[in-house]
């Protein structure tokens, strides 16, 4: 057992819920109505929008860092053998996962910082449509979908959140 996973939790705890993440960024409505690019980094981007809500959940909870944690792990975990699959070769892999971490870490503060606001509108342009014109339904389709998730969570309990249940 890694020295992390014995100080912060078990990857395993975060399994279920890593899972929901990516089957909700995995649906359709996010490409087809939402016009998140079906691309590579379209796909990334909408697992990492998934991701940042559901993380910003977590972090509101007391005493969740372990899931938090192991929530971050599972996606480091996924994208590893992501990058290998579309040819990034073993050495250039380990700083290509720390780049998508820090893009994570970034997109997880501009989502903090809308919700804060009152508004993800700038956090989705920037980060999930990379400031290409989406079309204002699009965007609303996203806005919309994302803050429902917010709301959702913010009453789901931590073992449903664990046991993989983001309604």
């Amino acid at each position: 057992m890694a020295f992390l996973e014995r100080l912060f939790g078990r990857k395993d705890d975060a399994a279920a819920l890593y899972r929901a993440v990516v089957e909700r960024a995995r649906e359709p409505q996010w490409y087809q109505t939402g016009g998140v690019a079906d691309t590579i980094d379209g796909r990334f981007d909408m697992i990492a929008a998934v991701l940042s809500i559901v993380l910003l959940r977590v972090e509101a909870e007391p005493g969740a860092e372990a899931l938090g944690v192991a929530l971050a792990e599972r996606f480091v975990d996924d994208m590893d053998p992501q990058l290998r699959e579309i040819g990034i070769g073993d050495i250039v892999v380990g700083k290509h996962v720390g780049k998508m971490m820090s893009m994570l870490g970034g997109r997880l503060g501009a989502y903090r910082a809308g919700l804060a606001a009152g508004s993800i509108d700038a956090a989705l342009l920037r980060n999930l449509y990379r400031d290409r014109d989406s079309g204002e339904a699009a965007l609303a389709h996203v806005r919309g979908r994302l803050m429902a998730l917010h709301a959702s969570l913010a009453k789901t309990p931590l073992d449903a959140l664990k046991a993989g249940r983001i309604a």
